[in-house]
């Protein structure tokens, strides 16, 4: 057929004629034909294999053939005849395979199509091949499942052929309703786009066998009456219906598909950009010019008109031609300059060093546009040694790629306002598709950004340098990277390739996207630092651990959760020594504690300095720099926040700190620590879980615990400060946890810790000589602690357990309903088994003892200036306030001390304390908890005891 045959006008008003409409039809055939021929051309000959045999493979339910299924799977292609290569094909890959005569049976398949890029000049070596394979309407459901099963073993054959192979199963009458099965996934567009992927289907694809489009017998000009045209040939008897399969019109695109098609095309830009940003460009040309003719339709029409050259008719050339002519119109030159670069890198042909004999037609055709395009030798070489693209070229590169499709993203944005639901994109696919974006182009603080989203093919440097800023006379903290520095003296004039405020930062940024391999020859320049090429060695075998090389895109379920960190890597003191103070005298300190975070007498903590490196559920990697304050309380916090959010799947911990010094000891213990404080606040997958979990670091105390999901954390310098915390009321129950190595030298009070018990008031005791230490657990876990000197073991506990007694029986009294643990006290002595502290219970079989005296009872009083004041009362004698003012404590006594027999200098003991309800003024206390009982008798013993002496 000549390139330029007469046009075939179809006049359904006046009639049609059989013979022009089988004419008609072999013309398209005839492009279809050529269209194969070249998609054959770009495969190897092994690869040949997989578009020869397709069609017989569904055709014929063939054991010897690739894909077989089982016995009943679906199978017949409508009017399909294997030509002879392909019976041979079929003969080279199974010798026995002999074609037999299925009889006449019902075919369960109507067509075969491959499409996109095959055939076209944006074939490259890296397409991959979709193919549509479309099945009767009433196919029952099991046999749709086993052909889609038969369909992933024919992909799993092609790959080991070399060849990316992706079948869509489904039948027309289900796309021209909508329901065909599909979601957003890496080949699948989802509910993003049906008209635009079928305006793409009618101009690119390949008839492979069975029934042909009904599309292609209605003229351009009528697709609006398509459907009227298409009844008219079938029900005149024109056609057989039988021999065509229909998938509907395409006689616009509505306004409402855009923003679905969009988004989806910008989903696949992340990972392959020149192809995305062609067809994101293609969309907003195809909003803007409602005017012209859809491509689809240009083809169409030039087809009838006779023109049917496969160069003027490729898919890619009358892509570029629609876009040069819009954008020359819109006069935007540098997007125009965009396209022709997206085009030329898609195709995938370097020009410069391609051989004539292999792919001429495409290197002809290629030619003939870059020699349009004006490009000198220098643009083109440029372009075709992607291999040696370095970071700062494909940085730049990157911005004008982002740039493009953040215009894009900002035009899809104002549409999805002006369409609203209208939109022809589910708003599950669209959350979906945004999440993806957000992930691969958003900045945020500390995450690293990835400059190569499959714009070269690899980063990878020979040789890089990194420089403490004051190397080059500056000041400052910072980092310099460079390349290729031999002599350190070149710095001053060589580009540097990145700064940095710190060095991890710079060295995860080079790591993640493909600088640094652990062949690249690396240079330490640290300024006042220590850092050195070992470090960094270490550092580099930490994140290859950590996080291997290449970072896969998120997959559709965990996009379509909320985002979560999967696991940590935490780098500690990079470039610092922890005992530098000591290493300048020539020093080193050796202790029996060994604890990192406490060492040695004089309790330092050897954690100075922690780079956390995350890596997420969204594929993003971050990295924060703690140098400043509680280094790594702030770590462990921010670490904890995050795990909060998700407590069924903790993040992984990974520690590296430097092998100089106690570097694997520092590793050891900061793993060990957040380790535990996970596992505790995280128990069983779920929490976080209420408690107060207490460090020690650095002669000094952190007590850390949730509000919510919020981690918060509380320093005290000293134990006083800490044990007064720890007795502070609660709102509800919260144990108290000792870190591993926390006051590790009070073991008391650790077992008594330990042993607590919610909704039970429990009493925990230890004689020491003419002493004892009690320890008060309440019913929420606060801890009161209390020494006191002994006279009798008999009378150890008597007032303390006299006092508390009287506070539960008021609390019964107030509340009958309360936990039936509440209505005792129980006692318990820390006692030492085999080098263990363990709390053993005690009954206190003397509570009915009377104590030495009298009782003594307090009730608080609230003066108008909301000051407590308490009236007191030993035995009969009452002592109020009112009566005695400031000179209340001191008549109580020595009142008590004129009552006494002897001169013997045992304490005054409260027995009762009334506290008012509305103690606390911003909130009534419906239940005042029993430390702030304790707290209140505690400090009015100490003032009457101090009073009795003098």
């Amino acid at each position: 057929m000549n390139r330029l045959t007469p046009a075939i006008a179809l006049d359904f008003e006046e009639g049609i004629d059989r013979k022009t409409l089988r004419r008609l039809r072999d013309r398209f055939l005839h492009v279809n034909q050529q269209r194969w021929e070249r998609a054959r051309s770009a495969l190897t000959y092994r690869q040949q294999s997989v578009i020869e045999i397709l069609p017989l493979a569904f055709h014929l339910n063939h054991p010897a053939l690739p894909g077989y299924q089982d016995g009943d799977c679906p199978f017949g292609l409508s009017h399909y005849q294997p030509t002879p290569e392909t019976l041979n094909t079929a003969r080279r890959l199974a010798r026995t395979f002999t074609l037999r005569d299925q009889g006449k049976r019902q075919s369960d398949l109507q067509a075969i199509f491959l499409m996109g890029s095959p055939g076209t000049l944006g074939h490259s070596v890296a397409s991959d091949l979709d193919v549509w394979l479309c099945h009767r309407p009433d196919l029952p459901e099991r046999g749709l499942r086993c052909l889609e099963r038969k369909a992933e073993r024919l992909s799993a054959w092609a790959a080991e052929l070399g060849v990316e192979l992706h079948v869509f199963v489904f039948s027309a009458e289900d796309w021209r309703s909508g329901r065909q099965r599909v979601e957003v996934t890496g080949e699948n567009c989802g509910s993003a786009q049906h008209y635009l992927l079928l305006d793409e289907f009618y101009r690119t694809s390949i008839h492979l066998g069975g029934c042909y489009p009904m599309w292609w017998l209605v003229p351009a000009k009528e697709e609006a009456r398509y459907d009227e045209c298409m009844r008219y040939l079938v029900d005149c008897r024109f056609v057989k219906g039988s021999e065509y399969i229909d998938f509907g019109p395409v006689p616009s695109i509505p306004e409402e598909e855009f923003l679905g098609a969009g988004v989806w095309q910008l989903y696949k830009g992340i990972d392959a950009p020149w192809k995305a940003i062609l067809k994101l460009l293609l969309i907003e040309c195809y909003a803007q010019t409602p005017q012209w003719p859809l491509l689809s339709l240009e083809l169409k029409q030039a087809i009838f008109d006779g023109r049917v050259d496969a160069d003027e008719l490729d898919p890619y050339v009358m892509l570029y031609r629609r876009l040069s002519g819009w954008l020359n119109e819109a006069g935007a030159e540098s997007r125009l300059d965009l396209v022709r670069r997206s085009l030329y890198l898609k195709a995938g042909l370097p020009l410069s060093r391609a051989a004539q004999d292999g792919d001429r037609w495409r290197v002809r055709l290629l030619s003939g546009l870059v020699e349009q395009w004006g490009w000198t030798e220098s643009e083109l070489k440029q372009l075709d040694d992607r291999q040696r693209w370095r970071a700062e070229e494909v940085a730049i590169l990157r911005r004008t790629v982002v740039s493009e499709l953040t215009h894009s993203y900002r035009l899809l944005s104002r549409m999805a306002r002006e369409h609203g639901s209208r939109a022809a994109i589910s708003e599950g696919d669209l959350n979906l598709l945004g999440r993806k974006l957000y992930a691969a182009f958003q900045r945020k603080a500390g995450k690293v950004e990835l400059v190569n989203p499959g714009l070269a093919p690899s980063l990878a440097e020979e040789n890089l340098s990194f420089h403490h800023q004051s190397e080059q006379g500056s000041a400052g903290n910072g980092w310099l990277l460079f390349r290729d520095l031999e002599d350190p003296a070149d710095a001053f004039w060589k580009p540097v390739i990145r700064r940095s405020g710190n060095l991890s930062e710079l060295m995860v940024w080079c790591y993640c996207n493909g600088l640094l391999t652990r062949s690249t020859r690396l240079n330490v320049r640290a300024g006042p630092g220590i850092a050195s090429v070992h470090e960094l060695r270490e550092i580099l075998d930490a994140l290859t651990t950590f996080l291997p090389l290449p970072i896969e895109p998120a997959d559709r379920s965990a996009l379509s959760r909320g985002v979560c960190p999967l696991r940590h890597l935490l780098i500690v003191n990079v470039g610092v020594d922890p005992q530098a103070h000591l290493t300048e005298k020539g020093l080193h300190k050796l202790s029996a504690r060994h604890d990192s975070l406490g060492f040695s007498g004089g309790r330092e903590n050897l954690v100075i300095t922690i780079d956390q490196v995350s890596f997420n559920s969204w594929h993003e990697v971050s990295l924060q720099h703690y140098a400043a304050g509680d280094t790594l309380v702030q770590c462990l916090k921010n670490v904890l926040a995050a795990s909060a959010l998700n407590p069924g799947a903790l993040p992984e911990i990974q520690v590296h700190s430097h092998s100089r010094g106690h570097g694997t000891a520092i590793a050891r213990r900061v793993r060990e620590l957040f380790d535990d404080v996970l596992g505790r606040f995280f128990a069983g997958g779920a929490g976080p879980h209420p408690l107060r979990y207490v460090i020690e670091m650095d002669r000094r105390y952190f007590l850390l615990q949730f509000s919510g999901k919020e981690p918060g954390f509380q320093a005290f310098d000293n134990k006083s400060a800490l044990l007064e915390a720890l007795a502070a009321p609660q709102d509800s129950y919260l144990p108290i946890v000792f870190d591993r190595h926390a006051l590790v030298e009070d073991p008391l009070l650790r077992a008594a810790c330990e042993a607590s018990e919610p909704d039970t008031i429990q009493v925990f005791y230890r004689l020491a000589g003419t002493r004892a230490d009690l320890w008060v657990l309440d019913e929420r876990g606060s801890l009161t602690q209390t020494t006191q000197p002994v006279q009798s073991r008999r009378y150890l506990l008597l007032p303390m357990m006299r006092f508390l007694d009287n506070l539960v029986e008021r609390r019964m009294l107030r509340h009958p309903d309360a936990p039936v643990a509440l209505a005792s006290v129980r006692a318990y002595e820390l006692v030492n088994r085999d080098g263990r502290w363990l709390a053993e219970p005690r009954p206190h079989r003397d509570a009915g003892l009377p104590l030495p005296g009298f009782e003594v009872q307090a009730v608080g009083v609230l003066e108008g200036d909301e000051r407590l004041n308490f009236d007191i009362f030993c035995g009969d004698q009452e002592f109020t306030v009112e009566e005695y003012g400031d000179r209340l404590v001191p008549a109580v006594a020595h009142y008590i001390r004129s009552q006494r027999r002897s001169d013997e200098p045992y304490p005054i003991y409260l027995t009762d304390l009334h506290l008012p309800h509305d103690l606390d003024p911003q909130v009534y206390q419906q239940d005042i908890q029993t430390s702030q009982y304790l707290a209140y008798r505690r400090s009015l013993e100490e003032a009457l005891n101090r009073h009795l002496a003098t």
